[in-house]
């Protein structure tokens, strides 16, 4: 993986394509939430966990999209640093700082870890 594929990770974000984002996810892929009982948030476990959490992202906000996007990648670990801005329920707009850090085997995303501001 390289900067120009987590572009294009994020650009399959904002289009809210799932088959694309998950083309970039390995099989046995871990993603670990920003929030959560445990230390590292909540964790998914393979393909289909982390498929399913994905998508219900766009359920929970469904005009999310990622700006002020920037990534790096050295040898087999990477970061995405956005700012994630949605539409509450309320009607309210959210913005919130974030970032992943990545691990990558074999050319696709096997851990995903996520981090954002807290906001009150």
């Amino acid at each position: 993986m390289n900067s120009d594929d987590l572009s294009l990770y994020s650009d399959a974000w904002n289009a809210h394509d799932i088959d694309k984002i998950m083309a970039y996810m390995s099989q046995d892929c871990v993603f670990e939430t920003a929030g959560g009982e445990e230390k590292f948030g909540t964790r998914y476990t393979g393909y289909s966990q982390v498929k399913k959490r994905f998508m219900s992202v766009w359920h929970d906000f469904p005009d999310v999209r990622f700006e002020d996007v920037s990534h790096f990648v050295s040898a087999d670990r990477g970061c995405s640093e956005w700012t994630f801005v949605a539409t509450n329920m309320d009607g309210s707009t959210l913005e919130i700082e974030g970032c992943d850090l990545f691990t990558f085997k074999g050319g696709k995303i096997a851990v995903k870890r996520t981090f954002l501001k807290k906001r009150k």
